[in-house]
């Protein structure tokens, strides 16, 4: 379906088909919604009785519903709904939200029905909302087409997307006390047709919207997710509270890389390629949004942050939750530790955190936050506030806002401004001055620090885009027929010649050719992980010991797996010792190609020192993904281990990712260990597994 989702967000007319004149019944909730959200265009209502309903006619049909009318809300029995829409359909109605329940989530026969609407719909070019939904929510149109309780949320600069009705509506009410409010609400329900990819842009469209917010319960078609979200991020921030962590993904056996690479590796992965920042709590979600949300303007160029407090105890708190956030405090500059001192008590500390004493006056505070703005080494600022013993928290809060209003100020810095408000009805005529002002206020210092660590993030984001690569495109080359090695090989990635030897007089020729000394390893199609049955011999350096160990071998595999077919031994000539890493790919049914980068050998499990990132990778990401495990930060060296080749490194993970991303067919491949050395790189051990 391609119709527009335009009559969803900015309907010309609307018709409730279900209207109730019973206040206790959905018909009669969504009605009085729309009515007294004071939209604009034209309302209709149709029932199984004619009446009145809010000083407007009730038909019984939709037939006599005069135009315009782009909109229809359906609150109808559930076995009715496949022909009710067809009669939206004959009508010219091209959206349709479906608030009714009854549909996939109670069993079979409802996903049938459910089918059945949508192919109705598709006849028609028809768009659905639903079913199972709360419909939608705009309070700047203004337009509330749910049936939740009034009063409509308050006008705010917050886009919020869900798959959970329920969800919303407890938000919703939750807002109203922590004082902001929504641009728009979507609830998308079972999303039989129009799913979260649509409505994104939709939403972001929104000049009201500074900030989308989603409540994620999966994803409908993860790579088109991706590519759509990476254009919308680029422009407005997205934060997404994916539900579901725990629960088991699908894993493959063939590979290290498949075992570890669950669906939330896939969906942080998705997120990070898409600059969605991806919260733990739906607490902290809207921490974030409200930080992004009024802070936009002033992005912070760092992660080095001041904290400005009347009180010790709050300060330290608030250090380690900088730290925690991943941020730092700022070295403040002499010359501002100087100006402080001069407006300070001899007792305060002029030492980040700033403790200005509980004597701080509403002055106090506004100059030396001016003081702490104006220091280069300063990229924001935490303003700690709990009831000042000889002030009224409200007049501190006139100050700072008059101090955040001073636009000469902030004409060429990008520093923003978050206050924890500590306190409870001390701090009620405060916490109303800052909303008012729009500045994001936290009742404890700790959520104020993870509210900045996202600006900070957002901020990175865009400056390491683009999230595209330049590459060629290898698709004219076939794999069919090639073994892994020559796979890999036709990528540019080096590897190590590896030879088959079906018997001891093979085994002598080919390590003749390729050269002492040799890695002997066990070939056999039911052994995966050679070194856990004792399959790999290294340091092979002449023939009475290559002979020795071939017997040898072969004598040990037989009897630790006797019903393994054994097809020779592999050799491999031994390179110098590097440092062992492992580099993979498993097809992800969601988001497709999923790379790993982390520790490498036969502790890779065990270790679980990975990354994970989507195909295809460009530099900033293989780098990240490198840099974000122990064995990537190793390649650098440590203690008697030497340096490594980490730009070799990256190109390899680059290059095996475009192997990945071209050939779909490929749905596992590793290469462990890969072997970094102090000048390139070899792939080793080469494993591939092709969709059967």
């Amino acid at each position: 379906m391609t119709s527009s989702l335009t009559p969803f967000f900015n309907p010309s007319g609307v018709v409730v088909i279900g209207a109730s004149t019973s206040p206790e019944k959905l018909g009669y909730g969504v009605a009085r919604n729309l009515v007294e959200s004071k939209y604009q265009g034209a309302i209709h209502f149709v029932g199984q009785k004619n009446g009145t309903l809010f000083d407007r006619p009730i038909y019984t049909s939709l037939n006599e519903v005069s135009d315009p009318v782009d909109l229809a809300i359906l609150i109808v029995p559930t076995q009715a709904t496949p022909e009710t829409i067809e009669a939206c359909g004959q009508r010219g109605i091209k959206a349709v939200t479906i608030v009714s329940a009854g549909f996939r989530e109670v069993g079979a026969e409802g996903a049938a029905l459910e089918q059945q609407c949508v192919d109705v719909a598709r006849k028609y070019g028809v768009r659905l909302l639903g079913p199972n939904c709360i419909g939608t929510l705009d309070t700047h149109l203004p337009l509330d087409t749910t049936f939740l309780q009034p009063p409509m949320p308050a006008q705010g600069n917050i886009g919020f997307i869900s798959h959970s009705g329920a969800f919303c509506a407890a938000i919703i009410d939750w807002a109203r006390m922590q004082g902001f409010g929504f641009s728009q609400i979507v609830s998308l329900g079972n999303q039989a047709d129009v799913n979260e990819t649509d409505v994104l842009p939709e939403v972001a469209n929104d000049a009201h919207t500074n900030v989308i917010v989603m409540y994620m319960e999966g994803v409908s078609d993860g790579q088109r997710f991706v590519k759509v979200a990476s254009e919308v991020t680029k422009h407005k921030p997205v934060i997404a509270l994916k539900v579901g962590r725990f629960e088991a993904g699908q894993k493959a056996a063939a590979s290290h890389t498949g075992a570890l690479a669950g669906s939330e590796s896939a969906f942080d992965a998705a997120f990070a390629k898409s600059g969605i920042l991806r919260a733990d709590t739906a607490e902290q979600m809207f921490d974030w949004a409200r930080a992004l949300a009024t802070c936009a303007e002033r992005p912070p160029s760092g992660s080095s942050m001041a904290i400005l407090t009347n009180a010790g105890g709050p300060g330290v708190i608030a250090a380690d939750a900088l730290e925690t956030n991943g941020l730092h405090l700022a070295a403040l500059s002499d010359s501002t530790r100087k100006e402080l001192a001069a407006i300070l008590p001899a007792s305060a500390s002029v030492n980040n955190p700033v403790d200005m004493l509980a004597s701080a006056s509403p002055d106090t505070y506004a100059n030396c936050l001016k003081i702490l703005l104006q220091d280069e080494n300063v990229n924001g600022v935490m303003v700690i506030l709990p009831p000042p013993p000889m002030f009224k928290t409200e007049e501190v809060a006139e100050k700072i806002i008059a101090t955040l209003s001073n636009s000469k100020l902030f004409d060429s810095r990008k520093k923003p401004v978050v206050i924890a408000l500590m306190g409870s009805t001390l701090i009620e005529e405060a916490q109303k001055t800052f909303q008012w002002a729009n500045i994001p206020t936290y009742p404890f210092p700790e959520r104020a620090a993870s509210a900045l660590s996202a600006l900070v993030k957002r901020a990175k984001y865009l400056d390491d885009r683009p999230q595209t690569i330049d590459h060629i495109v290898h698709r004219q080359l076939s794999i069919v027929g090639l073994s892994p090695d020559e796979m890999v090989a036709g990528y540019g990635i080096p590897t190590i010649p590896i030879r088959l030897a079906q018997n001891e007089d093979d085994a002598v020729v080919i390590a003749n050719e390729l050269g002492f000394p040799v890695v002997m390893k066990i070939a056999s199609p039911d052994i995966l992980h050679k070194s856990d049955v004792g399959g790999v011999i290294l340091n092979i350096n002449d023939v009475e010991s290559l002979k020795n160990n071939y017997l040898q071998m072969m004598t040990h595999i037989k009897s630790v797996k006797p019903e393994a077919r054994i097809e020779g031994m592999y050799l491999q000539h031994q390179v110098e010792q590097g440092q062992e890493v492992i580099v993979g790919m498993v097809r992800d049914p969601l988001f497709g190609a999923l790379m790993m980068f982390g520790s490498g050998g036969v502790e890779v499990e065990g270790l679980r020192d990975v990354a994970f990132s989507l195909a295809p990778l460009n530099q900033t990401e293989a780098r990240e993904m490198i840099r974000a495990t122990w064995a990537g930060r190793k390649l650098k060296g440590f203690r008697n281990i030497p340096p490594a080749d980490e730009e070799s490194a990256v190109d390899i993970l680059i290059k095996l990712s475009l192997l990945a991303y071209e050939h779909e067919e490929i749905e596992e491949i590793e290469i462990n260990p890969l072997w970094v050395l102090s000048k390139g790189a070899a792939a080793v051990d080469v494993r591939v597994k092709l969709r059967a």
